[in-house]
């Protein structure tokens, strides 16, 4: 079979990666020059299967009331008069229970963990490498309201079956040694052993790479402006080189998903939240973390990237404006100056923004649409690394009309019929 991938984000390059070793004759469609240069450009750079939580939790209402106030928040409201902001916020409201909680967090894991059994997978057949370190996630504590809340996640996570410890201070800094000289800031933490770390740029670039050895055709600076459709079916995309067309068509374009697939009268509740990053070379590796952690106080992720140290963060709701804001940069040079104050020099830091595409209910959208021959990997959020691999090959065994490995009940287009 024929199958167009619109998207060359990480996403569209593991469904790429998955339907041509299924044995389709795959083009991916890319308005970029080459992969990875948008969201998956400059994330995190976490693989935290374990460690990731829906963003829709009990708590959030009025924990955000809390951080708008804050100077150093990490989430930014910027209003606009985009209906679409308001709905998505008020869906997104709406699953802020416990029950919705805990039936979001159960799907989410369901993918995430099988992601992180292809992405293992994947690694043996390819020799793929990206900067990667497997010393799990540390959540860093600062203080003894986290440390009490983490006590009582900690139990829930064990009966979900997901690997974790609760460490003392002496425990974090015996896993991350650099974090002696701030030894008084740290409350203690929560460590997810199973969670990995790396460059989510360099393994999209890598995969992309072992993907044109297997067949798949990359058509770079091409840019979709529609998709055609007819009697139930999309008959070709509509590109400013002149139209494609395929058998099928898999849409991995991230937060612009939606704008396609509206004048189809099919509505994705996918919308974007802004997130950025620093990354800076290492001037003293003693006094940089040697593997991936996330600032609670802060929603902060720091990661060791080979000789390079990365902090990303913040949600800002600002629709698909892609502006570098400075107080957004500054936050994150205060983050990483707190705990290594001697990592680096913060101003060669280099400072990136990308477009999160985020669901009201935050697992992402896979598999089938209202139109046949066209199928959904989006509405990933911040797990899109994390959950690409599983997402890739649910994917691919959706368009072979093969039953997936794991149930997709909540992960499908249909929970929002």
């Amino acid at each position: 079979m024929r199958v167009l991938v619109l998207g060359s984000g990480v996403i569209g390059v593991a469904s790429a990666w998955y339907l041509a070793r299924a044995g389709h004759e795959v083009t991916v469609v890319d308005r970029q020059p080459g992969p990875a240069m948008e969201t998956s450009f400059a994330n995190g750079g976490q693989v935290s299967w374990g460690s990731g939580n829906p963003w829709a939790a009990p708590h959030i209402p009025f924990t955000a009331l809390k951080w708008l106030l804050r100077p150093h928040s990490p989430l930014v409201l910027r209003p606009t008069l985009d209906p679409a902001m308001w709905t998505w916020l008020l869906r997104l409201l709406g699953h802020c229970t416990p029950r919705g909680y805990a039936r979001h967090k159960q799907r989410m894991l369901r993918l995430a963990r099988y992601s992180h059994d292809c992405l293992t997978q994947l690694k043996r057949d390819t020799g793929i490498h990206y900067d990667e370190r497997a010393r799990g996630t540390l959540v860093l504590l600062r203080n003894a309201r986290e440390l009490d809340r983490a006590r009582r996640e900690s139990a829930e996570l064990s009966a979900l079956g997901i690997p974790q410890q609760l460490l003392d201070q002496s425990q974090c800094l015996a896993h991350e040694p650099a974090l002696a000289r701030v030894a008084g800031k740290i409350a203690g933490g929560l460590l997810f052993p199973d969670d990995e770390s790396g460059d989510c740029r360099t393994f999209t670039e890598q995969l992309a790479a072992r993907a044109i050895v297997a067949g798949v055709c990359f058509r770079y600076s091409t840019t979709i402006e529609s998709l055609r459709a007819d009697a139930g079916r999309i008959t070709a995309v509509q590109t400013d080189r002149g139209p494609l067309d395929a058998d099928a068509y898999v849409l991995a374009c991230g937060s612009y998903s939606p704008l396609l697939l509206a004048p189809l009268g099919v509505r994705l509740p996918v919308y974007p939240v802004k997130g950025y990053s620093i990354t800076m070379p290492i001037d003293d590796e003693t006094a940089a973390p040697q593997g991936t952690l996330t600032d609670e106080t802060y929603k902060t992720v720091i990661t060791r990237l080979g000789n390079r140290l990365r902090a990303a963060g913040t949600a800002e709701l600002a629709g698909y404006d892609l502006q570098l804001r400075p107080g957004r940069i500054a936050t994150l040079k205060h983050v990483v100056h707190d705990l290594f104050p001697d990592a680096g020099n913060l101003e060669r830091a280099e400072a990136w923004t990308g477009l999160r595409p985020m669901t009201p209910d935050n697992p992402p959208v896979l598999g089938a649409t209202p139109y046949w021959n066209l199928y959904l990997n989006t509405g990933h959020g911040t797990l899109g690394w994390t959950m690409a691999c599983g997402s890739g090959q649910v994917l691919a065994d959706v368009v072979s009309g093969k039953t997936p490995d794991i149930d997709l009940d909540g992960l499908t287009f249909t929970r929002f019929a």
